[in-house]
Parts: C-alpha cells; structure tokens; sequence
C-alpha cells in the first residue's frame, strides 16, 4: 500500500499536501462557521512556500523537500548555539573552551572562581603544563606588577635616538582591536576599564577614534600599513599628522604593525558602506569612501629602512617607546631586521609577538588554519635571537594568542615574553558569547557591531567595571602563582618551573625541549648553533627582507627551504 501511495505522491511531499489539505479544510470552516481563520492564514503562507520551493532553481533540498525542506537550514542555523549549550564539553575549545569563558565571566563579574572536586583535565594526558611550587613559597603585599619599556627613568636604553619617556606597562594589556571591528560602547567600556585598572589599551590599525580618548586610559596606537590617523589622502605616511596624536600625553607608546596573527601576510578592506563619519575621523578617510590597508608598508622597503622608520617615529612622538608587532613568518625576514638592528644601532624598545593563533576578527579560513607560526615557537624565536646578538636587556617582548589565565601569562613569561596582550579575553569580560557573528555586524551582545540598536545592549559604565575586575583578578590570580613558585615577580619565571608531561611514564622541564641560545652566540663566526638559525641566518641581510643565496656546498630545494620556513623550531 505504502509503494502504491509513493508512486503517486512521494513521501517527500506529504508536508506540502497536509499544509493543502489544511489550507483547504480551514478555508470551508471559514466560510461556513466563521471560524479558523489564523490556521487558514498559517496554512496557506505553507502552502504558498511550498509552491515557491517547488517551482525555484537554487536550492536542490527545498525543490525535493518542499516546506519541511527548510528545517535543515533551521536546525544548520541554530547548530552552533546548540553545541555550544548542550553538547561540547567543558573543556572542548572551539576556539575557547566553555570553562576557559566562565573563567572570564566570573572573574569579569567578581564571583568566586574556585573549582570544587579537583581538576577536571587528564594530567596523565601528554602535553599537560603545570608550574612547579617551593616549599618555602614567597609573599608579594603587589598583584600590579610592571615592566620598565624603553629603559628607565634616568638610565634610557643603548639604542640609537633612545626613548626619553619610558612607560612602566603592566603585564597584562588589551591587545589590539580597532573601532570598527570593535563598536563604540565596546571601546568606551575597554579603555575606562583599562583607566579604572591602569594597564594599557592597544587602539588597533583603525587610530585613535574619540571613543578612545572620552576616559583617557593609557593608549598604545598602533600604526599599520593604511597609516590610519597619520596619512596623506593617497594613503602614503604624513609626519605632521603623526606627530600630532603621537604627542598626546594619553599614548604611551607606538607599535608599527608588521602582520598579526588573525591573517599574516594579508591586507583589509572596509567597504565604503561601512565608513561612517566616526570612522572616517578616526582613521583620516573620506566618508563613505573604500578605505585599503594594503598587505606591506609604503613608508619603508628594507630591515635597515625599518630601523630608521623606527628612529623618526620615536623621535617625532617626543622620544616615546617605539617598537613593532608580528607574527613570524619567514624566519630570514626576522633574522634581517635583527641584522639591520646591529648594523644601524636602532633597536625597537619593545616587540609584540603574535600567534597565530589569535584573530578578533573575520580573516580568509586559509589564513585562519594555516598560515603564520603560533605564539610559542615565534616567541622562543625571537627572544632566542635577541639573547644570541646581545640585545635582549634592550627590547622588551610581548606576546599575544589565546590569553585568558594567569597560567597562559605565566607559561608565556617563561618562554620569553615581559608582558602579555589579550584580545578576545577582554571581549568576553564585555560579554562577548563567543557567537563568531563578528563580521556580520549582528553582534548579539553589542561587542562587535555598528548597528546603534545592538550596541545598545552593552552599557559601557558597567562593562567597564568587568573589565577592571577581570584584570584585577587575573593578576591577582597571577600573584599567587608565582608566590607558590617561591618568586618575586612573574618575570622571574623560566622555562626551569613549567612542566609537561611528554609520555606516560615521562616529564620534562620546558627548558629541556625548547630550543635556546647563549648570549653572543650568534655574533661569533665561529660558535656553532643548530636548527633555523643554522639555516637562514647567515643568509639573511639587513638590506633585504629577502633570503640570500646559500654559500658554497650549501645549495638546497626552494621547496627544502619552504618547508623548514613553516617549522622554525624543529
């Protein structure tokens, strides 16, 4: 029987015949009992997409499936939030996992954020990280611990042009995000938090907008290759205007941006339609008018005109600390600038690493997956460099990717790092739900979005306060880490504390599976050092970001070479 009825009307089709059928039935109760017109209307609207899903040409599934045929984009629709509240677990990051959130949420909101019944990861599992504890554990009166940028206060670094108005920068900041990507009220409630707490505010390549500058928190502008709020109209660098924002006592310190982990080595477009008056004020662009970020800087083409970039720069804000952000790369450009550092005598006051694991915003999948090196191994490379040219007491390093604990600090100190930045970290403070609706503009909490209406939802007085408490604790949180290790400062930290289980019967010091150089060793000709530095490093130059040819007997594949480009440390 069942065959028979198929053979006429296709199981398929049985939604659309019931909504005719009921369309139908309700029209007769309509006319002859006055009654059933809402079910009539519902069952007709049906039955109307019903047609309309028959007779269109896009979509295989609705032509087949009329009606029903939309609860696929239904359900495909909500799947993430369904995920996200039902299924995954506590511990599964994607991209940050729902325990690393409630950690933000209740640091954010001043809860309690202690964890009954023991931990909850597999510490036989490898790869898990724990920081050893003294049995004689210190005792800090300061959770506000900070780092001197650019030498000190009357003892200015070695460099070239030195820095005259060093910053004392703490050692958790709000990494880089512009307005734009970033709504007002979200910027609002970051840099009052970032004043209630004082600690610094990244501003992102977007400038220095007037929501930057309403609660006066500590800036650090970040200067990138649109040269957004110093530019000329053909988007090339304009000193005059530089100087101008740079000179104002809220920036702290200025960071070029070389590439960042969301997409390395790719340029941004803001559509003209996005270009709002706020932003065209900020950024120094015609309203409504495309605005590129191209993928490379105009201002300067080689390691050595970097240095002297950064030199003009330092020298135009008034002697302030000047350095640059990156995620590495080809590790020969890197070896370049470091060259063109000995060479000039220039040397930025401080490096930003950034992982490529980072990214506030939308970027190309691609880029997203797989290109740019993550945080750990571009910070070991280049604090290892610096340590192997005798340079590393005169830059201060940063990192940046994934940042939400005080074991993510204290684990990225003992890599290197002087400091470390947080993105998505501080948007979760604000409330971010991790939605991944960001380049949409239908941000649900207001944290990423233009539209007046949703970014009303996030009142920047309060938010401010979450952000203020998320810091706060966070470095409290820091404070009884290194406490427990028997230390004074986080930046006493070394690879020597974090361990990590590497099999089952095994563990390791990280000072034992990461690489690392002597002081000096790369300024003698005849100290001998395996891996990257072993490889590229005698070909890189500091007039050239590009890789020279390898010397006599030494000649390799381009794709040899590439592929070891994509593993700088193994």
């Amino acid at each position: 029987m069942l065959q028979k009825i198929e053979a006429v009307l296709p199981v398929r089709y049985w939604t659309l015949a019931a909504c005719t059928m009921l369309t139908v039935a309700s029209a007769l109760s309509l006319l002859l009992f006055r009654e059933g017109g809402w079910i009539f209307l519902i069952a007709g609207l049906l039955t109307l997409r019903g047609v309309l899903d028959l007779n269109q040409t896009h979509h295989a599934i609705t032509r087949n499936y009329p009606v029903i045929g939309h609860m696929r984009f239904l359900l495909e629709f909500i799947r993430p939030e369904i995920r996200q509240y039902f299924i995954e677990s506590d511990r599964e990051a994607a991209p940050f996992s729902r325990a690393q959130r409630s950690l933000v949420y209740q640091r954010a909101k001043g809860a309690p954020d202690n964890r009954p019944f023991g931990t909850q990861l597999d510490v036989g599992e490898n790869g898990y990280e724990w920081i050893n504890h003294s049995l004689q554990p210190s005792r800090l009166s300061e959770t506000d611990f900070r780092v001197w940028v650019g030498g000190e206060p009357g003892r200015p670094s070695n460099s070239r042009s030195p820095c005259t108005q060093p910053y004392q920068a703490s050692v958790f900041n709000i990494s880089a995000m512009s307005f734009g990507s970033l709504s007002a009220n979200a910027i609002l409630a970051l840099n009052q938090g970032a004043k209630l707490g004082g600690f610094a505010h990244d501003t992102g390549e977007g400038s220095i907008s007037r929501h930057h500058r309403e609660h006066g928190g500590d800036l650090i502008w970040e200067i990138g290759s649109g040269y957004f709020g110093c530019r000329n109209p053909d988007g090339s660098f304009n000193a005059e205007r530089f100087e101008a924002n740079a000179r104002s006592p809220q920036v702290k310190m200025i960071e070029i941006k070389m590439s960042q982990g969301a997409k390395p080595g790719h340029g941004g477009v803001l559509p003209g339609a996005k270009v709002t008056p706020e932003i065209a004020e900020a950024r120094g662009v015609p309203v409504g008018v495309t605005c590129v970020s191209p993928a490379s800087h105009s201002a300067f083409s080689t390691p050595v005109e970097l240095m002297h970039f950064i030199a003009r720069l330092r020298e135009l804000s008034g002697g302030k600390p000047t350095g640059f952000k990156l995620c590495i790369g080809h590790p020969w450009e890197w070896f370049a600038m470091v060259k063109a550092m000995l060479e000039t005598g220039i040397t930025p006051d401080f490096i930003v690493v950034d992982g490529a694991e980072g990214g506030t915003g939308a970027a190309p999948v691609e880029f997203t997956d797989h290109v740019g090196t993550p945080v750990q191994e571009g910070l070991l490379l280049v604090h290892n460099t610096l340590v192997g040219v005798g340079l590393r007491d005169r830059i201060r390093i940063g990192a940046a990717g994934k940042v939400t604990s005080a074991f993510d600090i204290a684990r990225l100190m003992a890599l290197g790092a002087d400091w470390c930045n947080a993105a998505r970290g501080f948007m979760i403070a604000l409330g971010c739900i991790q939605a991944q609706t960001c380049h949409t503009g239908e941000c649900p909490t207001g944290v990423t979005t233009q539209d007046p209406l949703r970014q009303r939802a996030l009142v920047p007085q309060s938010k401010a306060q979450r952000v203020h408490n998320f810091h706060r604790s966070t470095l409290h949180a820091l404070q009884e880490l290194v406490q427990a290790a028997g230390l004074k400062h986080p930046g006493e930290i070394t690879a020597e504390h974090i361990m990590r289980r590497v099999s089952d019967t095994e563990v390791q010091p990280l000072s034992r599976l990461i690489p690392h150089l002597e002081a000096g060793t790369l300024l003698s000709s005849s100290a001998k050092y395996d891996g990257v530095w072993r490889d590229y490093w005698s070909r890189a130059s500091a007039h050239s970001f590009g890789l020279q040819p390898a010397p006599e007997g030494r000649s390799r594949s381009r794709k040899s070479e590439a592929n070891e480009a994509q593993t700088p440390l193994l």
